[in-house]
């Protein structure tokens, strides 16, 4: 799977709220980066996060890709989002920000190494 595919399928995989199809396109030793600061480290606290996400049924995100820049091994997308989410009290607000992933090439195909969302 070239590298175009694979950040298509990781997106998708995000989009759709596949809590065990995006793990499968995250590395085991992987490192996210929140909005808040708050960093996650390896596939357990990473799956605990994103299951909770996952079953939040009110946000949506729009996703536009700014740059990527691919060689042999590593890939790195920059992407805009549009995030739009429900607060404690019901009330809607909107994120703007920049996420920045990072892919290595593995025998199994390109896995996630690296998610860092910065507000804009």
């Amino acid at each position: 799977m070239d590298f175009t595919t694979a950040l298509d399928h990781h997106l998708a995989t995000v989009r759709d709220r596949d809590l065990d199809a995006c793990m499968a396109t995250v590395h085991p030793e992987a490192t996210f980066i929140l909005p808040n600061g708050t960093v996650l480290s390896g596939a357990d606290e990473i799956r605990a996060f994103h299951k909770g996400w996952f079953g939040d049924p009110d946000w949506t995100m729009t996703v536009s890709v700014t740059r990527t820049l691919v060689q042999t091994d590593t890939a790195v997308a920059v992407l805009t989002v549009d995030y739009d989410d429900l607060d404690r009290d019901g009330e809607p607000y909107r994120l703007r920000y920049f996420l920045s992933l990072v892919f290595a090439r593995t025998a199994g195909g390109w896995l996630l190494v690296h998610d860092q969302n910065t507000t804009c």
